[in-house]
């Protein structure tokens, strides 16, 4: 079978290992969740709850604003205690709804639907209404993809599966153990965009989910690619290329080449919002690194970090950095007690000797940075100007098609921040 792949990029060490085969476990809901209404790119979403209300599983708490938001709903049955600034993993604090958990669990609405009934549109409007996200960490808004401005269309539909940031494993189980209902998130989406060709991506190195793909693809007229293990193989324009050859312009978007991107977690909560008409108040998270039981956890947003990986047996050790997502494009955190959000695809704990900052030295020149660059970027040249606060010129040389993918800094061996 033909291995997929698009040029640069770099090999880090993996460590899935450590995750890929624990399989998903429910996280134990908490007495107290805080969900900020900023989960996604875009203009926050506004509060539509008061102190002292009630809500249930799914009562919407926060509206989108504006063409690019989402929706936000309450993960938990119970009372609103207030709506303040809280903290956010994404950086800074962000207005926030704090609700007392009443343990009851009680849905807003809970159904179960024929998914072929509903048309494009309808789909639109379900996705739109569940403030369902990018699961792969950009949390763009769904509906907002499938909303392609006049004049412009798809043609082909990506399933984004090959996770290729390390440790994170969270993709590869959903695969492993929700395929079907991924590939009917999958149809849902191409039939609210009107494409014919449907790709689902994996990298070479997930052998199950390959696996329990190929079972399924050709009964619903899917293709299955299969991409070399290499880093970012997963970033949307680079899966774009490696899959149709075709390149999306500096400061473009796949709409210009006619292709939609979709995470197969993204797909999963398509399925579930269009046949039971649930929101998006849960995901897959990978807890792993320096903690006890490193695991891949189901949990509701709002939750602590701090929680989830005390459910993993705790920290390990002392921990150096705490991180949201993966070691090449993760956020480190200052506090454990920030809140999961729609787009945290894992906690990378990592001791304290594995978070030593290296000693930088001067540039050798060697090139490597603009090997593995896969925006075919001059990283080192860059730099220099951005240091000499000649941003102009960083800006001719491309700095703002820079996806921030750690590649160039990852193999530089003079250790520079580039």
């Amino acid at each position: 079978m033909k291995r997929f792949t698009f040029p640069g990029g770099t090999h880090p060490e993996e460590h899935k290992s450590i995750t890929a085969g624990k399989p998903i476990t429910e996280a134990k809901a908490s007495d107290k969740v805080i969900v900020p209404l900023t989960q996604h790119t875009g203009s926050p979403a506004k509060p539509i709850v008061e102190k002292g209300d009630r809500v249930k599983i799914g009562t919407k708490i926060g509206e989108l604003t504006g063409f690019i938001s989402a929706n936000v709903h309450s993960p938990v049955s119970g009372e609103i205690e207030k709506i303040d600034l809280y903290l956010h993993p994404g950086g800074g604090e962000v207005l926030s709804v704090f609700i007392a958990n009443d343990g009851t669990d009680k849905w807003e609405n809970s159904s179960d639907r024929d998914i072929n009934s509903f048309s494009a549109k309808d789909i639109i409007d379900i996705v739109k209404e569940a403030g369902i996200v990018g699961l792969g960490g950009a949390a763009f808004p769904t509906y907002v993809k499938l909303s392609p401005s006049r004049g412009k269309s798809y043609q082909t539909l990506i399933m984004n599966g090959s996770e290729c940031e390390p440790y994170l494993t969270c993709d590869v189980r959903l695969m492993i153990e929700k395929p079907e209902e991924i590939l009917l998130g999958g149809m849902l989406i191409a039939r609210a965009i009107g494409v014919g060709r449907c790709v689902i991506a994996i990298e070479e190195n997930k052998p199950d989910a390959i696996r329990e793909m190929e079972k399924l693809v050709r009964n619903c007229g899917f293709e299955l690619a299969v991409l070399k293990t290499k880093y970012p193989e997963g970033a949307e324009k680079q899966l774009i290329w490696a899959i149709t050859g075709r390149e999306v312009p500096s400061e473009g978007l796949p709409i210009d080449v006619g292709v939609c991107v979709q995470n197969v977690g993204t797909a999963f909560a398509v399925y579930e919002a269009v046949r039971f008409g649930k929101p998006l108040i849960e995901r897959v998270v990978t807890v792993t690194g320096a903690v006890k039981n490193p695991s891949n956890f189901k949990v509701r947003v709002g939750t602590s970090f701090k929680q989830l990986i005390d459910d993993a047996g705790g920290y390990l050790g002392e921990a150096g950095k705490l991180i949201a997502g993966g070691p090449m494009m993760g956020i480190a955190q200052y506090s454990d007690e920030v809140p999961i959000v729609k787009g945290t695809t894992g906690i990378l704990i990592q001791k304290k000797e594995e978070s030593i900052p290296p000693l930088q030295t001067p540039c050798i020149r060697c090139g490597r940075c603009v090997d593995v660059c896969p925006m075919r970027l001059l990283p080192t040249r860059i730099l220099a100007f951005i240091e000499n606060d000649d941003f102009s010129t960083a800006k001719e040389l491309g700095v703002l098609d820079c996806m921030e993918c750690g590649c160039c800094e990852y193999v530089c061996p003079a250790r520079r921040p580039l």
